[in-house]
């Protein structure tokens, strides 16, 4: 089962830097059970509206079998984790 966190950010957006450290952390404790996917909305639009994001950040945890949780605004690590194993990760 391939799992996947989608990180929808831009460059201009504060909540956004806040974001990252607490997804860096989380990707190298867990070395590899999942892997992320970053998005700069400004530049892949597209793919901002197929996923319907409509705020910053937007984090998409996905598996094999689609969307499994949505977190809009800064998520912290604990609701990020439930959602990954939730996903299978």
């Amino acid at each position: 089962m391939t799992v996947t966190l989608k990180d929808f950010y831009a460059d201009w957006c504060g909540p956004c830097k806040t974001q990252d450290p607490i997804l860096e952390e989380l990707e190298n404790d867990w070395d590899g059970r999942f892997e992320v996917e970053k998005v700069n909305v400004d530049e892949q639009q597209d793919v901002a509206n197929e996923y319907q994001v409509r705020s910053l950040p937007t984090l998409i945890i996905e598996n094999d079998d689609g969307i499994v949780e949505r977190f809009v605004g800064v998520t912290q690590r604990e609701d990020l984790e439930d959602a990954l194993e939730s996903a299978g990760a």
